[in-house]
């Protein structure tokens, strides 16, 4: 459905629903809404619970359980093999000064045969890790995409009205490609540098207990520069990926809208506008940047402390007599091994925040509202008749803005109701409501004799075809969009549909004919061919129901004429409700109903109304004041 555009109504009716945003794009955006954030010019909040986000993620990697074991046996290996290195290391060397000044050569041959052969097999470790980490990564990734996709689908119009496809485009892209990155590079790590620092620890004990505590004097340091430094980023990342989701609002709002933008010259403006948001982009993503890459520098030099530290007692131990070269030498090769991961898991922390920002993103997505789940006793709703009567009607889309108010109406079984009046008066709200993407305030629709929220939501909306003013096509061929309500139907009833709709004739004259592929809302088709297109499937799926919001309005006169026959063909025996502005389309209508500040001011026939000389009277006389007769 459209969205809603009684909200921005003017001085007509209606009224200001969710005031639009004016800002780097543009205005009628909704940034704010729901649980997105704030995504103006101020700060954004860190990360509302690192630990709850972590725990959904988890929840996630919890279904590769068994991947992730196998990953961890193989990390345990790995860990014990290179454990060993350090020890080889300065067994080598103290064979290089036995004493006598022998060199053991037989020993320094094993030795040396065996660090090769850890190194290598390290090596092929690291590999099958990766490549297993990998597959693990694509696969959570894949699942948490489906998960959102599927939520995407079962959220409200309303949520979709309120929010600009880039930022919900965002979130599902970037976002969740943030989250792919952290995982499969973090997740490695972060086990592998919990298993070296332990085993390094005991290692580093038992060669020397004295030297494990001078080395040990990094630990805080390490603690304190990771703490300050990823509170700050935290903040950061937020902030970074908000502006990017608001980047890509403005860029899909541009190339959407491209013919409006150059035909108002407003290239320099958008483009201003888009330097605008990128500026600030790049601000936020700098400082991220400056202090995420603080974070390895300092550590080096906290790390090189700790080495002095180490080589200093351990120099005074040697001289003592306490322990050999070659057990100085493991010791600074297990303190490195103990330094390396600690610095490596402070970083990862670091780089958890940007990851851990993408997932809350895309969390609050999946948190957000459905549409409330049918009653266990809801009805589906077989064989409509159509009978539709509104029953004191009232709604707005924001509690204390009125959009309708008490309407009251009865369209019986195959009647045709035309809905006029001024723009942002109700007329599509109350399609809106009566296809239920939105459920009134107050009142009662009912629909063949019951209240429309007792029927399942897909049975009542399985019975009604909507033709809109700005009809949406979709990639693939015309045979495709055609039967896109009605996939089973045979290639002849959707060629009659087509004819039906007065399109056949063009598809006829197109290269592929109905195999024809079009571009992103048929972008390769004027606009009254993509009109016709949509009838075409309205037609085909053959409903009880029909909606024509200003169906006809992108098509030329003499266009308009060929398929007003058709549209009255597919009218008979089902009820139907007309929104227009041009009156000459709903003359036939059964009952024309003037809406104006969400109230029915007028209702009756086109002769009656005429004859009333009321504000139909006065809006038609306005139309067509310069043909004669007109009005007569």
């Amino acid at each position: 459905m459209p969205k809603p555009n009684e909200q921005n109504s003017g001085t007509q009716g209606g009224g200001t629903d969710i005031p639009p945003m004016i800002g780097p794009g543009g205005p009628g955006r909704h940034p704010g809404a729901g649980g997105f954030g704030a995504r103006g010019r101020g700060p954004v909040a860190k990360p509302k619970n690192f630990r709850k986000t972590m725990g959904k993620l988890w929840r996630y990697l919890g279904k590769e359980r068994k991947m992730l074991a196998l990953i961890f046996a193989f990390l345990l290996i790995d860990a014990a093999i290179m454990l060993t290195g350090p020890y080889l290391i300065g067994v080598a060397i103290d064979a290089l000064t036995a004493s006598g000044g022998k060199v053991d050569f037989r020993l320094l041959e094993v030795t040396l045969f065996a660090l090769t052969a850890a190194y290598v097999s390290d090596g092929v470790l690291t590999f099958v890790q990766g490549w297993l980490m990998a597959g693990v990564s694509q696969r959570v990734v894949m699942s948490l995409r489906s998960t959102m996709f599927e939520k995407l689908q079962k959220l409200p119009i309303s949520f979709f009205d309120a929010r600009p496809h880039g930022e919900v485009m965002s979130r599902m892209s970037n976002d969740i490609d943030n989250v792919s990155t952290t995982i499969s590079q973090s997740t490695v790590q972060l086990m592998s540098g919990i298993i070296a620092i332990v085993g390094s620890l005991v290692m580093m004990l038992v060669l020397s207990p004295i030297l494990t505590l001078a080395s040990l004097i990094t630990v805080p340091l390490v603690y304190v520069l990771a703490r300050t430094i990823t509170k700050k980023t935290s903040v950061m990342f937020k902030e970074q990926q908000a502006q990017l989701g608001q980047l890509n609002g403005h860029i899909e709002e541009t190339i959407s809208g491209i013919q409006v933008v150059k035909a108002f010259n407003r290239e320099e403006k958008s483009i201003e506008e888009f330097d605008a948001v990128n500026a600030r982009l790049y601000e936020v993503g700098l400082k991220a940047q400056i202090w995420s890459g603080f974070m390895m520098p300092l550590l080096s030099v906290i790390s090189n402390i700790g080495f002095a530290a180490v080589a200093i007692v351990g120099g005074i131990l040697a001289v003592k007599g306490n322990i050999t070269v070659g057990v100085i030498a493991s010791f600074i090769s297990y303190s490195r091994q103990f330094v390396r991961p600690l610095n490596e898991l402070a970083n990862i922390y670091n780089v958890l925040q940007s990851g851990v920002a993408g997932a809350e993103r895309a969390f609050e997505v999946l948190e957000e509202k459905e549409e409330p789940e049918d009653p266990p006793n809801a009805i589906v709703l077989k064989n409509p008749k159509g009978h539709v009567v509104f029953d004191r009607v009232s709604f707005g889309y924001r509690p204390d803005v009125p959009i309708l108010k008490e309407v009251g109406f009865e369209s019986p079984q195959g009647s045709s109701t035309a809905l006029v009046g001024p723009t942002g008066a109700g007329k599509t709200t109350v399609v809106n409501l009566v296809t239920r993407f939105y459920d009134v305030t107050d009142g009662t629709i009912y629909l063949d004799g019951r209240d429309i929220r007792e029927y399942t939501r897909d049975s009542l909306r399985r019975c009604f075809g909507i033709v809109l003013q700005d009809t949406y096509l979709f990639s693939g061929t015309i045979r495709d969009n055609i039967k896109y309500g009605k996939p089973d139907a045979t290639d002849g009833e959707m060629r009659k549909a087509a004819a039906m709709a007065n399109a056949d004739a063009f598809i006829q004259r197109l290269p592929g004919k109905y195999d024809t592929q079009l571009t992103e809302n048929g972008g390769n088709l004027s606009q009254g061919q993509r009109q016709l297109l949509a009838i075409a499937r309205v037609i085909l799926a053959d409903p009880s129901i029909l909606i024509l919001d200003e169906a006809t309005s992108s098509i030329d006169t003499r266009t308009e004429l060929h398929i007003q026959d058709a549209l009255l063909q597919l009218m008979k025996g089902r009820t139907s409700f007309i929104i227009a502005h041009r009156l000459n389309t709903i003359r036939d209508a059964d009952t024309i109903m003037v809406v104006d500040r969400g109230e029915i001011v007028e209702k009756g026939s086109h002769e009656a109304l005429i004859a009333q000389k009321g504000t139909y009277f006065r809006m038609f006389h306005n139309q067509f004041k310069n043909i004669e007769g007109a009005t007569s």
